[in-house]
């Protein structure tokens, strides 16, 4: 029952940790000046943290689906803590989650279809992780009404030095955000994928000792 309880404790840390990451690295529109450099350094980021905690969640339980489930946790915690918002006025679409769910499916998916097989579940998931959620974003961003508008009508909170905004950078980087997220997320993903896989390893034998 001590190694379960590690193991739950475990998921929730790494949940809760997912959450303070969307908060602390800012909403994709909220901070619309870093227009899409942002877009493509928060999607990285979201697809690390989900990849890493669905995968030690996954292989903990060994049942396909146990990272859609994770993926809800995550998006739950962020709305809850996001929620604080709607009393400063903000309207219900400038208050984007990031679209981990479909991403997690995938994850969930190649699980499944490997039979679950662990060294699949790194090189396949991870890759259609890191691949798809830039672009699940993508689409969830679309639907929100005039970003910059809704972005600048609204006051902001103070934000500390290393996050004050600067002029957009569209097209002086690079062309693409999803493209790059989607390459760099893919890459990164199936380091984290093994890293989440390996947590429960590392848990055992602490465990164990």
């Amino acid at each position: 029952w001590l190694r379960r309880c590690t193991h739950y404790l475990f998921i929730v840390v790494v949940a809760v940790n997912s959450t303070l990451l969307t908060i602390n690295a800012g909403d994709y529109i909220f901070y619309t000046d870093w227009a899409w450099t942002s877009y493509t350094v928060f999607s990285i980021s979201q697809t690390l943290m989900l990849v890493v905690g669905a995968t030690y969640y996954l292989t903990f339980t060994g049942v396909p689906g146990t990272a859609t489930y994770y993926g809800l946790i995550m998006t739950v915690y962020t709305w809850v803590a996001k929620g604080a918002w709607f009393a400063l006025g903000y309207p219900y679409d400038f208050i984007v989650t990031p679209v981990w769910l479909p991403s997690a499916m995938l994850l969930d998916l190649a699980y499944w279809a490997t039979k679950k097989n662990k060294h699949s579940l790194i090189l396949f998931g991870g890759v259609l992780v890191g691949m798809s959620l830039p672009l699940f974003n993508m689409v969830n961003l679309i639907t929100v009404v005039d970003p910059p508008e809704t972005a600048f009508k609204y006051p902001r909170p103070t934000l500390p030095p290393y996050m004050t905004p600067i002029e957009p950078q569209v097209g002086k980087f690079y062309n693409s955000p999803v493209a790059l997220g989607a390459g760099a997320g893919a890459v990164l993903s199936v380091t984290f994928a093994a890293l989440g896989c390996k947590l429960n390893t590392w848990t055992y034998r602490w465990m164990a000792a």
